[in-house]
């Protein structure tokens, strides 16, 4: 799969008061088939709950798009005690709406601020690496990741309906240099 030319490389790493962001690695698939194959945790997500096949492309993939673009999909882990909390990440949206902001995490680390700092710091780095525009989708119901975007700052930009639900398109740009 190709995904275009790169852009510029910020550290992959990311870390941040109480988290590391790793990039995801082939040594992440079983904390990534316990996550995706969870409806707790995937069923609102776009293309609903994984396989574990699904789940290994889908890595496969974004370990390439890392390579070629340069950003990507992070785990999310608590810095403290290495714990597995989820991902985060910025990945071309496939009905062409653009580069999208997306995060998940178990259901008993929300509440907590984590997914607000993964998030933000998803969304720095992808504007460091040069990306004027990021957007988000949130079903219209999920208020906690709709205060999360509104947090970060993002702005409503738009709404489209998917199997019934009204999602609604969040937007950050990039301010102008100097």
């Amino acid at each position: 799969m190709h995904y275009g030319h790169p852009i510029a490389r910020p550290a992959r790493i990311i870390r941040t008061p109480r988290l590391t962001l790793l990039p995801v690695g082939l040594e992440n698939l079983a904390d990534l088939i316990r996550l995706k194959g969870d409806p707790a945790v995937f069923s609102a997500m776009l293309h609903g709950v994984r396989s574990p096949d699904r789940v290994r492309e889908e890595l496969e993939d974004d370990i390439d798009f890392w390579e070629v673009r340069g950003y990507g999909t992070w785990c999310v882990f608590r810095t403290e005690d290495a714990a597995f909390l989820g991902i985060c990440g910025l990945m071309e949206r496939p009905d062409g709406r653009g580069v999208a902001l997306r995060y998940a995490l178990w259901p008993e680390m929300r509440g907590h601020g984590y997914a607000r700092e993964a998030a933000a710091a998803a969304l720095a780095f992808g504007h460091r690496a040069g990306l004027t525009r990021i957007i988000a989708v949130a079903r219209e119901t999920n208020l906690p990741s709709v205060a999360v975007l509104q947090t970060l700052g993002m702005r409503e930009c738009g709404e489209f309906r998917n199997h019934g639900h009204r999602m609604l398109v969040f937007e950050s740009l990039r301010a102008a240099a100097g």
